[in-house]
């Protein structure tokens, strides 16, 4: 389904942001209960805690995902007008992305405090509260992908669609955690292509939009199921 790779892309892209990515060291030496000294110095790096931080998030994902799709169905009659609705949410979250205009809500970051003693279920909260305290550049991406999964027929490719989400920002958030010393490096690197990305993820959003409004976005996921066939599994 052409809905999960943009998921899974969103995620990617959220992992990459310019308010996600300075932060994974920090997130990864707090859940961890490291310095980033020691991790760096560490061979072995527990990675329990760090996937359990990325349960955490997607626990909340993918609830919001099943709740943005029930409400869809509700609205189910009025399918068209829903559609259209949708594709212009897409539109404007993807403007702001790139940077044309600037809506002001979406600007807005909310901080919770995580200190909570450390245990098997701290990095699993911890992680709830990273997904709960949004920041301007996750925003309006996750917002756009909720916004696809309320025109899901049916509340399994709902969760599904977040789901993938999920496992765009998770993976990763894990991988990083595993290879902290070359994360270090790539994330000084990329720095000055963060932006770039942003707006990239921003074009992606902007066309998905557009191919829902024009009802045209289930026509591209039948063409790429004849192309690759194993998506079908997905489905």
């Amino acid at each position: 389904m052409f809905e999960l790779v943009i998921a899974l892309g969103a995620g990617l892209i959220s992992f990459l942001s310019p308010c996600v990515l300075p932060l994974i060291p920090g997130y990864i030496s707090y859940i961890s209960g490291s310095s980033l000294n020691e991790l760096i110095e560490k061979k072995n790096i527990n990675l329990i805690p760090i996937i359990l931080f990325t349960v955490g998030f997607s626990i909340v994902f993918i609830i919001f995902g099943a709740a943005s799709t029930f409400l869809g169905q509700i609205l189910l009659q009025n399918s068209f007008e829903l559609r259209i609705i949708a594709g212009l949410v897409i539109i404007m979250f993807s403007l702001h992305i790139i940077g044309i205009i600037n809506i002001k809500i979406l600007n807005y970051e909310k901080r919770i405090d995580t200190s909570i003693s450390s245990n098997f279920f701290s990095p699993i909260l911890i992680g709830m509260a990273f997904a709960f305290g949004w920041t301007p550049c996750i925003g309006p991406i996750l917002g756009s992908i909720l916004v696809l999964a309320a025109t899901e027929e049916s509340l399994s490719k709902g969760i599904l669609l977040l789901t993938f989400y999920s496992f765009g920002l998770a993976i990763p958030f894990i991988l990083s955690g595993y290879l902290i010393q070359r994360f270090l490096i790539f994330s000084k690197n990329f720095k000055k292509n963060i932006k770039l990305v942003s707006k990239i993820g921003g074009i992606i959003l902007l066309i998905t939009g557009i191919l829902i409004i024009t009802n045209q976005l289930q026509a591209l996921g039948y063409y790429l199921l004849d192309i690759f066939p194993f998506l079908q599994k997905f489905g």
